[in-house]
């Protein structure tokens, strides 16, 4: 995508609200020469496909960065020491984290479009129990991308209606809003959301517990900014109420089998996964999920030159975190999430290249990946994300993946994330709690991972956050968590990043090749030394400030009186 500011793509957005991305079954686009705006939105099944693209096309630059914040950032994945996500030392020049932003501005734009053209547009054989659907959902997605905007860059403009920013001609003179203002909009956003969404909607698609999902992740994160050394208990209430909702009325329980969440037959529409990027491989370009590309052993899928990931994949931090190492040839694999997260040496994956019989990590040229499994220095490459050759697309989808294309459905909020944030609402201010209730949910989380693993009796905040860290690495979500600590406590969240290794092994082939001994395989260190509290906000993007000199003035109080909820 070219690099121009998401102001020139607000004023955009009235000529591109009719180019729907496809996504399945139930997100078939129209003919894109077949309406105009006028003429469409007439059935309920029109509005529905307006509201399909919310799934996965005005994502698909955010989706290419969103490890490298999400992960890179958090000390869970390694691409190198001179990465600038890796070392902190982001520039607002970076395209990467420019494509992002304007990602999530593109989102709200495209939410914005939909919300007023049902509203506007909607013709009278269009049902109101779709309308509010349709409207919910954008709403959430909205929401969603305001979540990242505003954990990311700290205060944003709130760009509440297209129409009236292009009628004003004002895209070039918005000024930032407080922080405590745009999460409050999110919040009213999610709460109006709550107002329209059904309790159950088609499968993969938002309901009413997917908006509560999302506002007690919000309550939570809401309620240490502006603190100091505690949070805001009143936050923390609401946050325990919502996931409460989620938790006892939406019937939804935890998948038994960990890694069947994050493949295309059994995790796309696993009811687990409350809100979730829908992809499809298609010729339809950004809407289809690339990160198998980034992330994939180089070779892995047969396709000529679709993947380079063998030099990226999960720290030794990470793998220390799960109690396993990539110093010995003999896996631990005590928890079952390591395995799904990573591969290490020796791991048999059956669901990849199972047209050949499974997949092996190993340095083994029969493998054909040219001794790539292990190319990266922390020995272990990602397994979330990938679907495998174009064998295992078949035998998940029933058509072949197509080149940086895949049909794997990228999960933003997953049950184990709403039992993990009732705990935690729960802990609150306490040093521990022996809550029974937060017990039991953080248990089930646990035990998915490690069946033979004691009850906990008592939790703390440090382990409520690891076992985020264990059950959500690789998701895009862990440096959130680290962003929402350092709004009461800074000490502690530069504390624990600056104590992760954040290196590399040296000899590991030929350890794993039985040329040298064990004791050969030596680290080569690197930590980062954060004192800055100013790396936890992204630098905005030079041609944002080029666009909008106001982005340097210092956030305005946002008129609520203005949006009508």
């Amino acid at each position: 995508m070219n690099n121009i500011s998401y102001y020139k793509k607000i004023l955009a957005l009235i000529f591109v609200i009719l180019t729907f991305s496809a996504c399945e079954e139930f997100l078939n686009r129209p003919p894109e020469d077949a309406y105009t705006i006028d003429s469409f939105f007439k059935t309920d099944d029109q509005c529905f496909q307006a509201a399909n693209m919310l799934y996965n096309s005005p994502w698909y630059d955010f989706q290419r960065g969103w490890a490298k914040i999400g992960d890179v950032m958090a000390g869970n994945i390694y691409f190198s020491t001179d990465d600038v996500y890796q070392a902190f030392i982001l520039t607002s020049s970076n395209t990467e984290m420019t494509d992002a932003s304007n990602s999530l501005w593109l989102v709200n734009g495209h939410c914005n479009a939909v919300i007023e053209n049902i509203a506007s547009k909607a013709g009278p054989d269009v049902s109101q129990a779709t309308k509010n659907t349709v409207t919910g959902e954008a709403m959430v997605w909205k929401a969603m991308a305001y979540f990242f905007l505003v954990r990311c860059w700290g205060a944003v403009p709130i760009v509440h209606s297209n129409s009236e920013i292009i009628g004003a001609g004002t895209a070039t003179q918005l000024r930032k809003n407080r922080v405590e203002d745009v999460y409050e909009y999110i919040v009213r956003t999610l709460n109006k959301a709550i107002t329209l969404l059904p309790d159950n909607n088609q499968p993969g698609r938002i309901n009413k517990y997917s908006a509560y999902a999302l506002l007690a992740k919000v309550y939570l994160t809401r309620s240490g900014w502006g603190q100091t050394g505690s949070r805001k208990q009143e936050d923390l209430d609401k946050d325990k109420e919502y996931a409460a909702k989620v938790i006892n009325e939406s019937g939804v329980t935890l998948e038994p089998v960990y890694s069947n969440l994050f493949r295309i037959s059994t995790g796309n529409r696993n009811p687990e996964n409350l809100l979730s990027w829908h992809w499809i491989a298609s010729d339809q370009w950004t809407s289809q999920n690339s990160i198998q590309s980034d992330f994939a052993l180089n070779n892995f899928t047969t396709l000529a030159s679709d993947t380079w990931g063998s030099w990226r994949g999960p720290t030794i931090d990470l793998q220390r975190a799960f109690g396993d190492t990539a110093k010995s040839k003999i896996r631990v694999n005590v928890d079952i999430r390591r395995k799904a997260t990573m591969m290490m040496y020796s791991d048999y994956y059956p669901y990849f290249w199972r047209d050949k019989g499974g997949f092996t990590a190993t340095w083994d040229d029969e493998n054909n990946v040219a001794g790539s499994v292990f190319g990266i220095g922390t020995g272990a490459n990602c397994v979330k994300h990938i679907v495998g050759n174009t064998e295992d697309h078949k035998a998940e989808y029933g058509s072949a993946s197509l080149r940086m294309a895949t049909s794997l459905s990228t999960h933003l909020i997953r049950l184990a994330d709403v039992y993990l944030i009732y705990a935690e609402a729960v802990l609150g201010n306490q040093a521990s709690t022996s809550d029974p209730e937060a017990l039991r949910l953080f248990n089930l989380v646990r035990h998915r991972g490690m069946a033979t693993a004691p009850d906990e009796t008592s939790l703390t905040f440090e382990k409520i956050f690891k076992e985020r860290r264990l059950e959500l690495a690789c998701e895009g979500d862990n440096w959130y968590d680290f962003v929402r600590l350092h709004y009461y406590n800074p000490a502690l969240a530069k504390q624990w990043l600056n104590r992760q290794e954040r290196g590399t092994y040296n000899n590991l082939k030929a350890y794993y090749s039985d040329e040298v001994a064990q004791s050969s395989v030596t680290l080569n260190s690197f930590k980062v030394n954060l004192t800055d509290d100013s790396k936890f906000n992204l630098p905005f993007p030079d041609v944002d400030i080029t666009m909008n000199k106001y982005l340097l003035e210092d956030p305005v109080e946002f008129d609520f009186n203005s949006i009508g909820y």
